[in-house]
């Protein structure tokens, strides 16, 4: 085995640009099929992010605009949900709805001694909570208490309360701090999910009699919901829960435009078809480039045999049988793929790390919201030998054939070639 390794090495040398461009495509082969896999799921992996903050089985309606005439009424009405769409939501579709809740929004300045910031502070039901999944560092989230009592509770995110309290955030928990000219009790911390600036909450209650006493505007409708299953289930609901609060506000009925729904079913069924689609081309484009380097080590081995052919007869003159040129030929190329494939496979494991540590922590701002577009874009291990062991084995059989075909070829036939 030594003297055949040897004797490939000695051929290597002397045929550096052949041996060069044989590496060459392996290597790139492997290191496209990585880096662009690991792109991939750079990519899904960041959506798959943002959508598991919220609840599958949730929705949300909004006010929006009617585009349609009803009823002696123009187009163009802005429709605000009221008390009467809540309790609507919550009284006639308990057949679907598990829990309702509701979202008001406004701005205040939060001032904690010499440290102030201006924040927008959501007044949410304990149900929020369960929609948009938060990670408590500390304390707790708005309680059925704290909206019965109407209590003047405050949730923050880490990086609020470290702009209220630079030395120690922690410390924050359980004290007061001027919400306007309110004094608001901090109850809990939670973590900045990284996606902007994410909001301050405290009670619904609180917040409406604070500052939407004076209009009926609820804000948005929030609710869970069981048994949607299908999209057109979930369609179904939509289209009758959309009619029936149209109905609430002289709109028409078939108006689509007049009630904004969030469906997170459906949101999330499109994710995944979407990341199907992503997945399957990113394997499809790679397994092409894969495919690239295999021809491309094919034709080089072909040209390889073709040139030591007189070199080939002159060994089988002397005595050298055909299992002894076969096997030449498929340990040089099981050589040259195995080398040069491990080389590809760890310049694309280190491309994609490289991603991780630039891309994987970079939030681009899209001016409403901010997003990290990769995370962890980056390939499993079994992948990369995956994808080294085909390359091999496709070099080994590109190797296999122009072998066979040298191994049978009459030594008088092969002194006389060029």
């Amino acid at each position: 085995m030594r003297d055949i390794i040897s004797e490939i090495w000695s051929t290597a040398r002397r045929n550096k640009l052949r041996t060069t461009l044989t590496g060459f495509a392996v290597a790139w082969g492997i290191f496209m099929i990585i880096v662009l896999l690991g792109a991939g799921n750079g990519l899904i992996n960041a959506t798959m992010k943002q959508h598991s903050d919220f609840l599958t089985n949730s929705m949300e309606a909004y006010g929006s605009m009617t585009s349609m005439a009803y009823n002696g009424l123009s187009e163009g009405r802005y429709i605000r949900l009221n008390e009467r769409d809540l309790t609507t939501t919550d009284s006639e579709f308990k057949a679907t709805i598990d829990e309702v809740g509701a979202c008001y929004y406004t701005s205040a300045v939060v001032t904690n001694g010499e440290n102030y910031m201006n924040l927008q502070i959501n007044g949410v039901f304990p149900i929020h909570s369960k929609i948009v999944k938060q990670e408590l560092l500390y304390g707790r989230f708005i309680n059925e208490i704290d909206q019965q009592q109407k209590r003047k509770v405050l949730v923050l995110n880490d990086k609020q309360a470290k702009e209220l309290e630079p030395k120690d955030y922690k410390m924050l928990i359980g004290k007061y701090v001027k919400v306007g000219n309110f004094a608001f009790k901090v109850v809990g911390i939670y973590k900045n999910p990284g996606d902007g600036e994410s909001s301050a909450y405290s009670a619904y209650s609180t917040i409406k009699s604070i500052y939407g006493a004076n209009t009926d505007d609820l804000g948005h409708i929030e609710f869970t919901f069981h048994g949607l299953t299908t999209e057109k289930a979930n369609e179904d609901f939509e289209k009758t829960y959309r009619r029936r609060l149209n109905a609430n506000h002289q709109a028409h009925p078939d108006d689509e435009r007049s009630i904004w729904i969030w469906n997170g079913y459906t949101q999330s069924m499109q994710m995944e078809q979407a990341i199907s689609i992503i997945h399957t081309f990113l394997w499809v484009v790679g397994l092409f480039t894969l495919l690239s380097g295999i021809v491309g080590v094919s034709n080089i081995m072909l040209i390889t045999v073709k040139e030591r052919t007189h070199e080939f007869g002159i060994r089988k003159a002397i005595g050298a049988r055909p299992w002894n040129i076969l096997k030449l030929i498929i340990i040089e190329s099981v050589i040259i793929t195995t080398f040069f494939g491990y080389i590809g496979m760890l310049l694309g494991v280190f491309a994609n790390e490289y991603m991780d540590a630039t891309l994987g922590h970079e939030v681009t701002d899209l001016g409403v919201v901010q997003l990290t577009l990769f995370v962890d874009p980056t390939v499993g291990l079994d992948v990369c030998f995956e994808a080294t062991m085909v390359m091999i084995i496709a070099g080994t059989i590109a190797g296999l054939i122009p072998a066979y075909k040298a191994s049978r070829i009459r030594p008088i036939e092969a002194l006389r070639a060029d």
